[in-house]
């Protein structure tokens, strides 16, 4: 089976690190990568191509709001 690739977005580190223990403990998902900012996010789906994005609505640099529509636009995959 295919893992499902997750990229977590939110500009609290601890959250992230939750979120994080939270998802590395479901079989078959695997957390390929952390953004703390939108512009960081943008750049990590280009480079890593995850199947599900994780966005805090509010984040410095471009809020989850803004990072989703240049996902859709960028990468309609």
């Amino acid at each position: 089976m295919t893992p499902i690739r997750v990229l977590i977005a939110d500009d609290h580190a601890l959250v992230r690190a939750g979120i994080r223990a939270l998802v590395e403990r479901i079989d078959g998902v695997v957390v390929v990568g952390e953004a703390g900012k939108g512009s960081e996010a943008l750049e990590l789906v280009r480079q890593l191509r995850p199947n599900l994005i994780l966005l805090d609505i509010t984040m410095p640099d471009g809020n989850g709001f803004e990072v989703l529509d240049q996902v859709t636009k960028k990468h309609p995959e």
